[in-house]
């Protein structure tokens, strides 16, 4: 309802604006036609994700689910010791206990987790769960994931995380719901942060990343063409990553090897195969960056990653599947909303000697604000529901930075796809866990 009363202000204050709009009759008739087309994207968006429904799966199925054999893939380089140790615990805790877990010391220059290992082979063996730790040359996060698989050969479903994965006492569990339906290859999780509470920069990161999930993702996931899965927490049918591990390993653009973007890659192997979804009640926490630095270094690799990613769906997936379809249009919202941007704020001022009506500024916080509320549906008990209340009006803050630091970023990542190098942790890690600072217990959605 809340959502619903918000989007309705937002819809009175578009006309409000538009009969107010004082430029040339002529000009407001051609951006008409832009408004139109956006407002339709917007409303196809917010009824495709309130679609999304958790899977029910019968008593027969779940045996069949429990029969599988499932491996976790943890990939470390240069983490911080506490966050790795904090994520291999969660997995001890699991409800449904993963069949094997498999750590890949990508040759990290920052420490050997001696310690970390010791403590982990003996929790591992007293809880009964198979696991091998290996260390390796530096070869890359694919490369690393690629020494788990060789080495599990008897896996149905591959988990992936990161090496600062905490996972929720049910993620494993809820992740593999999903897959009670043949034609679901892969299975996106929700992320959140670990670290929500250390600034406001990771309270603002945090929300504008739930919200992209539980709008954008959810979307895409009720017709089954989730486009990215996130890379602390997914899973896939084994044969989606077997089979393709040679290309996997291998991808290059404009003769440059592919370092980052390895969860859309994986993505684009499940969507080729059939459905690819999301489970909103799988949670995972995350390390989120705490300094602009470490931000937009992020932010830059997912874009120049999105970039690289999108020229092999034109290429490679067929009109025939919803992503290819649902790809085109999140591409065309992207370039209309660019163009409106551009049109209100530098050629009606300067070229009309006119601005738009105060009010056009209202409408995204209204939109943002109604959008926003699903992340009021993630429930933390480690948190007061004052604080995520407290978080959700900083929504303003988000947007602003969508709109200006984020949208520039977007832009620079496009035009410089073709550097293709990872750009973080080449120092060590870049966020480390304070004491105290781990979740409290498990979230519920």
């Amino acid at each position: 309802m809340g959502i619903l009363v918000l989007l309705l202000a937002a819809g009175w204050t578009t006309h409000h604006a538009v009969v107010n709009f004082t430029a040339d009759p002529d000009m407001r008739s051609r951006l008409t036609v832009v408004w139109i087309s956006l407002f339709l994207v917007f409303l196809l968006q917010t009824f495709m994700y309130h679609l999304e429904r958790v899977p029910r799966v019968s008593e027969r199925a779940r045996r069949q689910l429990d029969a599988l054999h499932v491996s976790i893939l943890v990939p470390v380089y240069n983490e911080d010791p506490g966050y790795l140790k904090l994520g291999l615990e969660s997995f001890l805790r699991q409800t449904r206990l993963p069949d094997s877990v498999h750590v890949v010391d990508d040759g990290s220059t920052s420490s050997d987790y001696a310690e970390v290992r010791a403590w982990w082979e003996q929790a591992a063996a007293d809880a009964g769960l198979a696991t091998t730790w290996q260390r390796v040359a530096n070869g890359g996060k694919r490369h690393a994931q690629a020494h788990g698989v060789r080495v599990s050969p008897e896996a149905d479903i591959y988990i992936t995380c990161d090496s600062d994965s905490c996972f929720a006492p049910n993620a494993v569990e809820q992740s593999l719901l999903p897959f009670a339906r043949p034609r679901v290859q892969s299975v996106a999780g929700i992320v959140i942060a670990t670290n929500n509470r250390v600034n406001w920069l990771v309270r603002v990161t945090d929300l504008w990343f739930v919200v992209c999930q539980l709008v954008d993702r959810s979307g895409q996931s009720s017709l089954g063409a989730v486009m990215v899965n996130s890379g602390p927490l997914a899973a896939y049918r084994a044969g989606v990553i077997r089979d393709n591990l040679g290309s996997y390993l291998n991808e290059t653009f404009m003769g440059r090897p592919v370092m980052f973007s390895d969860d859309s890659l994986l993505t684009l192997y499940a969507q080729q195969r059939g459905l690819t979804v999301q489970q909103p009640r799988a949670i995972c926490f995350t390390a989120m960056p705490e300094n602009w630095g470490h931000f937009s270094r992020m932010y830059l690799r997912w874009m120049r990653g999105s970039t690289i990613r999108s020229v092999w769906r034109m290429r490679y997936l067929s009109p025939a599947r919803p992503a290819y379809w649902l790809h085109a249009m999140r591409w065309l919202q992207m370039i209309l909303t660019q163009m409106v941007t551009v049109w209100l704020l530098v050629v009606v001022p300067l070229v009309y000697r006119d601005w738009p009506p105060k009010s056009m500024l209202v409408i995204p916080f209204l939109i943002g604000y109604a959008q926003g509320l699903r992340y009021l549906s993630i429930i933390r008990s480690d948190e007061r529901i004052r604080q995520r209340a407290m978080t959700w009006l900083a929504m303003p803050l988000a947007i602003v930075l969508a709109w200006t630091l984020l949208r520039s970023l977007r832009w620079y990542g496009i035009l410089t796809c073709a550097k293709t190098g990872w750009g973080t942790r080449q120092n060590g890690a870049e966020v480390s866990l304070a004491a105290g600072a781990a979740p409290a217990a498990a979230p519920s959605s």
